[in-house]
């Protein structure tokens, strides 16, 4: 089935202003994100966010969009609200107008541009070896893509198909040539293989690639206060996307005692040391690396 209509959100959290500004250059100029076999919609995710320089005023827009919560109307903080309305000029989900929804995203931690999917299949699959072979530095991410998509609460879940552009590293509510670069070139890749997917005239693919799947997030060590008492560790740090053995340095605590990683297997970082993520004190994202097998 063709790919008409494609929604790209920008600034969904507020103070990752990357996407706002890639938004408002194309608004001026929509060659870079026109393709004749579809049409693309702009939309701001959270402009109140924005205008404030925050991640959210209420709560994280990105965690609003399970079929669930976006049923409640006893839900009405502003994001929660605002996910609502989304959610009818986007999908609605399960019945969308947007058969792709592309979600525009930085970092703090040391990423790279990485593409983010959440639910798996052959379009996933192509798209993913497409980005691969166009952009070899980008990082295939596949977060928590056996579950049903109505139980996702991502805002790119509410399109037929729907990704998630995440790059960096960047601080909050700054601007970075090479993130901004790195954005826009991904969003045009994404756009690239959608005019081709219509047409029928995707080049050869590779049968397999490089990727990575979420296991689980680690938390910053915490006394019985709940207070912390330590950070992550220098050798993981910026080390997004990197082995991670048993028994290798995890955290350090303020009085120098190395925290080693006790799981039982070699797994990888991501999202490692994402100051969005202070508040629940997730210190990094535990990954494997898999095969994705395309065809």
């Amino acid at each position: 089935m063709s790919i008409n209509q494609v929604a790209i959100v920008c600034g969904t959290h507020g103070n990752e202003i990357t996407g706002v500004y890639l938004m408002k250059k194309w608004q001026k100029d929509n060659h870079p994100i026109s393709r004749d076999s579809f049409k693309t919609e702009l939309i701001h995710g959270n402009p109140k966010a924005f205008e404030i320089n925050r991640r959210y005023v209420d709560n994280d827009l990105n965690r609003q969009f399970s079929s669930d919560k976006l049923a409640d109307e006893s839900l009405g903080s502003y994001e929660e609200s605002r996910a609502k309305v989304l959610n009818q000029l986007i999908g609605p989900k399960g019945d969308s107008k947007s058969d792709l929804v592309i979600d525009l995203h930085t970092t703090t931690s040391n990423m790279g541009p990485t593409l983010l999917m959440p639910q798996s299949g052959t379009f996933y699959n192509l798209l993913a070896a497409y980005v691969k072979s166009n952009m070899p530095e980008a990082v295939i991410f596949c977060d928590e893509d056996h579950k049903p998509n109505d139980e996702h609460h991502l805002l790119c879940t509410t399109g037929r198909y729907g990704v998630i552009v995440e790059v960096g590293p960047v601080p909050q509510s700054v601007l970075r040539h090479d993130v901004f670069e790195q954005s826009e070139r991904l969003t045009q890749i994404i756009l690239d293989f959608v005019d081709l997917y219509n047409r029928n005239s995707l080049p050869d693919l590779p049968t397999q690639i490089e990727a990575f799947r979420f296991i689980t997030s680690v938390t910053l060590p915490l006394d019985d206060n709940g207070e912390r008492i330590g950070m992550v560790h220098q050798n993981v740090q910026d080390n997004d996307f990197s082995e991670l053995h048993p028994g290798d340095p995890l955290f350090i605590t303020f009085d120098g005692e190395v925290i080693p990683y006790q799981g039982e297997k070699t797994v990888y970082t991501a999202f490692v040391n994402e100051a969005a993520y202070y508040d629940n004190n997730l210190a990094t994202s535990l990954m494997e690396k898999f095969n994705l097998q395309i065809k």
